[in-house]
């Protein structure tokens, strides 16, 4: 077990790196703008919301490719491994100059779907229009962290992450305030970090290329492998968003105080879910690499290691969010009131911290087995069963503290347990334990 163990924190800490890493993109565009006026933060506020949904939903490039690479490394085909990881990366390149083009011709049609004022909004198309150019390069980085993690490296992704995120802070400071571009600085200034991280990307990716002999030409049956099981996880991510989704929109209509209130829970759980979350990749690239090795008593005791690190890291988390739970309204918020209305809420979600663990492990185990298909069918009834409790609040109506504690208890204890069940299910069987490449 003391093996397992060290596997995992080998992967899971880097990882994490990378994925904290991650956010602080716009984080820093935040900081930035945001001296710039409440204008331009609020434009960046819009056009964020249309990028994250499309590089989130896009996310399964990765997720397809790490156990496709790890299984053959496990089979002994390291060179198979890297043909497979190269194949995914031309298809996130001819997905993602798809999507800029379509995404720029469609920048006006989004952002007039938010209603926002007309100088807020002539922000968020400056943004989201020269941003749109970065949107492949996000997708290649997508994919060549996918085949590295198949390769059992999380520290590579780990390094380009942070000097991705260093150089987005030097370039954004240079072309806002040094140059005087305003927000299309910042967005200039992104786009050319998020193209300098996938220049390095490609470079590692060619000496693994060299290395192994693999053939850096695409391969259309590659292509489509990837694509057959990338859009699976594509519909398993989808129905994940949609919950997001519907849970804010029963927010918006409990009225101003509830959707802030919202915003904050959300944040909290969006950080919890990446620091639980290194496990679940942890977790991808060991399930991956035991089920092409054949070694299924070893891919047993990955996922008896992964849930307990997984339960056991989300008790932590948990007991801490409900601990701070007093104070942490304050960090995000100068209304006490505010504050106030939050406590129950972070209660309930450090309670469900464990139930989160359990399910982001298993949700790892179930991608690096290649389980997409039954990932994705789950997804939707999951989504189903949290529809009508979804809909029971917005119905309901409840004010102040109790219909924020009422949304988020249907969410992170109705949504995540309806999760939990599918996926524990199916953890139970061998059904899933398909070995070989």
């Amino acid at each position: 077990m003391r093996t397992v163990d060290r596997d995992i924190l080998r992967l899971a800490v880097p990882a994490l790196g990378a994925l904290v890493a991650e956010p602080l993109f716009l984080l820093a565009d935040s900081a930035m703008i945001g001296h710039l006026g409440v204008t331009p933060l609020a434009g960046l506020g819009l056009a964020g919301a249309v990028l994250q949904t499309i590089i989130g939903l896009m996310v399964f490039l990765a997720y397809a490719t790490t156990p496709a690479v790890a299984r053959r490394l496990g089979a002994g085909n390291e060179r198979g491994g890297v043909s497979v990881g190269i194949d995914g990366i031309w298809l996130s390149l001819g997905l993602g100059l798809v999507l800029a083009i379509a995404g720029f011709a469609a920048t006006p049609f989004l952002l007039s779907l938010f209603g926002a004022t007309t100088d807020v909004t002539e922000q968020a198309s400056i943004y989201l229009s020269i941003s749109m150019i970065g949107i492949p390069a996000m997708l290649l980085v997508f994919a060549a962290t996918g085949l590295l993690r198949g390769l059992q490296d999380t520290r590579t992704p780990l390094l380009v992450a942070g000097l991705g995120f260093a150089a987005n802070v030097v370039l954004n400071f240079v072309f806002i305030y040094l140059l005087d571009l305003g927000i299309a600085g910042s967005a200039i200034g992104t786009v050319v970090a998020q193209w300098g991280m996938a220049g390095v990307y490609l470079a590692v990716v060619l000496r693994h290329a060299r290395r192994t002999g693999a053939d850096i030409r695409p391969s259309r049956d590659g292509i489509s492998g990837s694509a057959m099981s990338g859009g699976w996880l594509f519909v398993r991510t989808a129905s994940l968003r949609a919950a997001i989704l519907l849970a804010t929109f029963v927010a918006t209509g409990l009225g101003t105080s509830e959707l802030a209130g919202f915003q904050v829970v959300m944040t909290m759980f969006t950080l919890t879910a990446f620091i639980l979350d290194a496990l679940a990749i942890a977790a991808q690239a060991l399930i991956g690499k035991g089920l092409g090795a054949a070694d299924t008593a070893g891919v047993r005791a990955v996922l008896a290691r992964c849930l307990t690190w997984g339960v056991g890291s989300g008790v932590a988390l948990g007991l801490l969010v409900a601990a701070t739970s007093g104070v942490t309204g304050l960090l995000f918020t100068g209304d006490p009131d505010l504050a106030a209305l939050l406590t129950p809420s972070l209660i309930i979600l450090g309670v469900s911290a464990p139930l989160a663990g359990f399910v982001f492990v298993l949700d790892g185990v179930l991608i690096g087995a290649g389980d997409a298909r039954y990932l994705a069918l789950t997804g939707i009834l999951n989504l189903a069963c949290f529809t009508p409790l979804a809909l029971w609040v917005a119905l309901a109506a409840p004010t102040n503290a109790a219909g924020l504690a009422l949304l988020t208890a249907a969410f992170s204890l109705g949504y995540l347990s309806a999760r939990a069940l599918t996926l524990g299910l199916r953890a139970r069987t061998t059904a899933w334990m398909r070995t070989g490449v």
